[in-house]
């Protein structure tokens, strides 16, 4: 197979070389697999030829990419994409074996596999062609036009007209705040550290949401304090369940996600958020508000932070924190912390310490794409593909006798309860032999019932093979 010519394309304009463009782009094709091993590249002259440039430049690329390992020449026959060797992929990553934490990062681990024909159906992201790749690259050269320094540090808070741009956003969800107030992180998990590291102490109590987040749990363990889970509910944390913990643990804080909380994909309700509210500030328990998926919510929807602002009379204090790598890009990775004015000191301090400045090119990149009057469109598309592919996965999830905990009308993931006697960890393991990326109930949820049940990601599901193989190992599990 020939990697065809409408393949490989050239920004005349801009600044960077011919031959750097075109090595970026075969790097990215070789690397993420698009361009199978044993791929035919086009002749020097034929490539040449349909880029109008010189053969000489051609002849540069294909160098580069073989010094790199990542083409061979054969002499006479021509220039193909190499095949990494087993020792070459053992090298590319360290064994997970070596790490005490690999049980709290395996889900994660799997998920960020480079080899495309593996199915992600519990990945925690939406893949790249769901994604406005085509405008980031129009930002990025936007970006180079401009004068500002590409080689500088930034501002301790981060650039200010993207937390300006954050604020005008909060104040949309009825959340007043003011840039002076708002923190720049390198990403939502970035700044839940933040947080931990300024208000929690090895062996402090923290309230988590159960079925919640993997990754709070990891989170959490590693600052070394001891988690409380809180049975979610479908209107919002199990009220008795926070109050009996409340009065016995005196936990420190209670870390959720209020608004398509994962892996459920719902949002607290009114009545329960009030209820909760006043609990803990009763209580003086931190609330600590993870709102990632604010983008997907389909109506308006009630937040703590909303609801009673960053601090109260009595020193009870909410933290909210956001991102934009749901529906922007997980590789432009910015997220925020909003709070009180003090807070905002003490986190920008532990910033400093801890990693100096986050990067004012990828926060203005941000900024540009978010301004640009794209992103609303890109939302707008999103919420129609994700209606349509919740409907087509619910729709396939019944005809497996697959029951979802509840339905989600906006957002991305689900949780799902398999049939009668399917164990989701020894069908994880068994989907994981035929590449497909299945999570188990126990990453989840501690919960007796937690083996029970999986999450998906409906936009990783739309793949026939994928409902092929799942009906095939369901069939499987119930026979034995």
């Amino acid at each position: 197979m020939t990697i065809a010519l409408a393949q490989w394309q050239l920004d005349k304009a801009s600044k960077e070389s011919f031959s750097s463009q075109l090595y970026l782009q075969a790097q990215q094709a070789i690397q993420s697999g698009r361009w199978a091993a044993g791929a035919r590249l086009p002749s020097i002259r034929l490539l040449a030829a349909h880029l109008a440039i010189s053969k000489f430049t051609v002849a540069e690329l294909y160098e580069k990419l073989s010094a790199a390992g990542l083409v061979r020449s054969q002499p006479g026959s021509g220039v193909y994409v190499s095949r990494l060797t087993e020792q070459q992929q053992q090298q590319l990553e360290s064994s997970a074996s070596q790490s005490s934490r690999q049980q709290d990062v395996a889900l994660m681990r799997q998920t960020l596999l480079r080899e495309p024909h593996w199915i992600k159906a519990s990945a925690g992201w939406l893949s790249p062609d769901w994604m406005p790749d085509q405008e980031i690259r129009q930002a990025m050269r936007e970006l180079a036009r401009q004068p500002q320094s590409l080689t500088d540090y930034g501002p301790a808070q981060g650039y200010f007209p993207l937390r300006q741009y954050f604020t005008q956003r909060l104040a949309q969800l009825s959340i007043a705040t003011e840039p002076a107030h708002i923190l720049l992180t390198y990403s939502a998990s970035h700044a839940l550290d933040l947080v931990f590291r300024l208000h929690l102490k090895p062996g402090d109590w923290v309230m988590v949401d159960d079925p919640g987040f993997y990754n709070f749990f990891a989170l959490l363990r590693l600052h070394q304090v001891q988690l409380l889970v809180v049975p979610r509910t479908k209107e919002g944390p199990d009220l008795v369940v926070m109050q009996r913990l409340v009065q016995q643990f005196k936990p420190r804080a209670y870390l959720t996600n209020s608004v398509l909380s994962n892996p459920v994909s719902l949002s607290i309700q009114p009545a329960r958020a009030f209820a909760v509210l006043q609990l803990l500030q009763q209580h003086q328990c931190l609330l600590i508000e993870d709102d990632i998926y604010a983008d997907f919510e389909t109506q308006p929807v009630s937040r703590y932070t909303s609801m009673a602002g960053f601090q109260s009379n009595n020193g009870f204090e909410i933290i909210y924190v956001g991102s934009m790598s749901k529906t922007l890009s997980a590789d432009v990775r910015v997220g925020f912390i909003a709070a009180a004015p003090a807070t905002i000191a003490a986190l920008t301090d532990l910033k400093l310490i801890s990693g100096i400045s986050t990067s004012t090119t990828m926060e203005r990149l941000v900024h540009v794409l978010l301004t640009g009057g794209g992103y609303r469109r890109h939302l707008e598309q999103l919420k129609r593909r994700l209606q349509q592919a919740r409907s087509l996965v619910f729709s396939k999830l019944k005809q497996l006798e697959c029951q979802l905990w509840a339905e989600p009308s906006a957002g991305f993931l689900c949780w799902v309860k398999l049939p009668a006697g399917v164990s989701s960890s020894l069908l994880s393991e068994r989907l994981q032999q035929r590449q497909v990326v299945l999570a188990p109930g126990s990453q989840f949820s501690t919960l007796p019932d937690a083996d029970q049940y999986t999450r998906l990601n409906v936009a990783q599901c739309l793949d026939e093979e994928f409902w092929r193989i799942l009906a095939e190992e369901l069939r499987q599990a119930k026979s034995t």
